[in-house]
C-alpha cells in the first residue's frame, strides 16, 4: 500500500470481490448477462423501483396503470403523454457496463445479453446477441397495416401517433397484461441454460416471468450485482452490492 493511502474494510472487500469476478470471467467460455433497469441508470434513464425511480413520481395515475394494455386502449393519448416524457430517453448513451459487455462479446466470452430494458443501449454499445424481454422503444408498428416507425417519430409526434393509413402506432414494448414474445423468451432460456457463468445485474428480480429465468441456469458460477438486496441473494456464488457501472469499470 502506498504511504498515506488508507483502504477501508469495505473497499478491500469490494476489491477482492472484483478480483474473484475477473477470475470467473477469464475461466469462462460462455457467459450470459441478465440485466435490469439498474444497468441504464448511469446513462440517465430512471429505474422503476428505487426511491428516485418512476414509481415514486407523481402522476394522475400510477405508472403501473398507465403502462398497461387496458390503459393504452382506453386512454391512448394520456398513455403517450407519459410515454414520451418518461420512457423515450433518446439522448442517453451507453455507459461502462454496456461497453464492457460488448467488449466481452467481441472477445468471444459473452454468449448473450438478456435484458429487461427497452432502451437499446446494449446494441448502441456494440452487443449483437441481445434478447429484449420487454421489447424496444426503437420499434413501433401501425396496428392497422404493420408499417414501421422509429422512436424519433413517436417522440416528435403529438397526441396519438398515427400511421399514414390512419392506424394507431403502438410501441413494440411489453405492457402490463401482455405476454412476453415467445421466440425471445425461448432464446433467453436457451442461452442461460447453456451458460457456464451467469451474471445478473441491476435488477430487483421482482418481475416475473423474467425473474424466473434464473432457474434455468445450471452452470458453474452465479454472480449477482445490485445496489439493494434481492430475493435470490442466497443463491449467488458471488454477491456484490453496489453500482454495476463501478463494478464493470473495475474489470
Amino acid at each position: 500500500m502506498k504511504e498515506g493511502v488508507a483502504v477501508s474494510g469495505k473497499q478491500a472487500a469490494d476489491e477482492e470481490k472484483t478480483k474473484i469476478l475477473k477470475e470467473y470471467v477469464e475461466e469462462s467460455g460462455s457467459i450470459v448477462f441478465f440485466g435490469g433497469a439498474g444497468v441504464s441508470t448511469e446513462s440517465g434513464i430512471p429505474d422503476f423501483r428505487s426511491t428516485d425511480g418512476l414509481y415514486h413520481q407523481e402522476w394522475k395515475y400510477p405508472p403501473e396503470t398507465i403502462l398497461s394494455h387496458t390503459f393504452f386502449v382506453n386512454h391512448t393519448e394520456e398513455f403517450f403523454r407519459f410515454y414520451r416524457k418518461k420512457m423515450l430517453c433518446l439522448d442517453a448513451r451507453p455507459n461502462d457496463a454496456h461497453k464492457k459487455l460488448a467488449e466481452l462479446e467481441e472477445r468471444g466470452k459473452l454468449a448473450a445479453v438478456v435484458t429487461q430494458n427497452i432502451d437499446g443501449l446494449h446494441q448502441q454499445a456494440g452487443s449483437r446477441r441481445v434478447y429484449e424481454l420487454h421489447g424496444s422503444v426503437h420499434r413501433n408498428y401501425c396496428q392497422r397495416c404493420g408499417a414501421f416507425y422509429d422512436a424519433r417519430h413517436i417522440l416528435e409526434s403529438e397526441g396519438i401517433p398515427r400511421c399514414s393509413c390512419g392506424g394507431v402506432i403502438k410501441p413494440d414494448v411489453v405492457l402490463y397484461e401482455e405476454g412476453l414474445d415467445g421466440q425471445v423468451l425461448q432464446g433467453a432460456v436457451r442461452a442461460i441454460s447453456r451458460a457456464d457463468l451467469l451474471i445478473i445485474g441491476g435488477t430487483s428480480l421482482a418481475v416475473y416471468p423474467a425473474a424466473g429465468l434464473i432457474d434455468y441456469f445450471s452452470g458453474r458460477h452465479l454472480v449477482l450485482i445490485n445496489r439493494d438486496a434481492t430475493p435470490r441473494d442466497g443463491q449467488a456464488d458471488l454477491l456484490i452490492q453496489g453500482n454495476i457501472g463501478e463494478v464493470f469499470r473495475g474489470l
